[in-house]
């Protein structure tokens, strides 16, 4: 097997999580903006032979919403949409989001995109995984600063879901929305428990040995270097140069 890129492995990985069996089923998934990886992972999905439906915000032909975010809010409104992916500036172990900025509020230290629709996303969706590619203290914090949407609600509070997972550079951290806390659920080549809870400003759990991260099968790379590749160069062009040396026809 050739050299893997942390690119395709994390793509891999997060075709797992979308085709995880003891989750509900991912019929319809969409994909919001600047998210190569999550883009490639549902690619894969399909081009594997699944029936998922790709609602892709970014892709600049054959996009189905005509007028942006407002369709994909009236959908997930509608509960037509089965599984988003969110990340954060910080996210924290109760996985709580913030998209806002670091310091009190409204975030005056380092700025953030800002929140958009990410809370109704997060309580509309029935599954969530939470992407974030840099592992660090500084990403993964003990409390968010802010929170743009949270992890957990109190009893009463209408949700239809929350996080499924959290996949890092690192590591793969399963959730459990009842005790309000990650597990530590897959390591990464080069990675250990210990090297993984010292890149973490959260506690989370271990259960048993950890296993590692499952390497891409042979026609997982195939996929994601050819067709896959095909299918992301025209919205994703930088990404693929850099990761498959790909550019898009003249």
């Amino acid at each position: 097997m050739s050299e893997i890129a942390l690119e395709e492995r994390l793509a891999a990985t997060l075709a797992r999580l979308i085709l995880d069996p003891s989750a509900p089923p991912a019929r319809q998934i969409a994909v919001g903006a600047a998210s190569p990886i999550p883009a490639a992972a549902c690619w894969l999905v399909r081009l594997m032979g699944n029936p998922v439906r790709l609602s892709l915000l970014h892709k600049r032909s054959g996009n189905p919403f005509t007028e942006g975010t407002r369709e994909l809010f009236d959908l997930t409104g509608q509960g037509r949409i089965d599984l988003f992916f969110l990340g954060g500036g910080q996210i924290d172990g109760q996985a709580n989001l913030n998209l806002v900025g670091t310091g009190e509020w409204p975030g005056m230290g380092v700025r953030f995109p800002g929140s958009f629709g990410s809370a109704f996303m997060y309580f509309m969706t029935p599954r969530t995984i939470l992407f974030r590619e840099e592992h660090s203290p500084r990403v993964l914090v003990e409390k968010v600063d802010n929170i743009s949407a949270p992890g957990v609600s109190p009893p009463g509070v209408f949700r239809r879901g929350t996080a499924q997972a959290l996949v890092t550079g690192k590591c793969v951290f399963r959730f459990h929305p009842g005790r309000a806390r990650f597990s530590l659920e897959s390591l990464h080549p080069g990675e250990t428990v210990e090297s993984v809870r010292a890149a973490t400003g959260f506690a989370f759990d271990v259960e048993g040995d950890v296993p590692a991260t499952p390497d891409p099968t042979e026609a997982e790379l195939a996929l994601l270097r050819g067709r896959v590749c095909d299918e992301m160069v025209e919205t994703y062009p930088e990404f693929c140069k850099r990761v498959w040396n790909r550019s898009r026809a003249a």
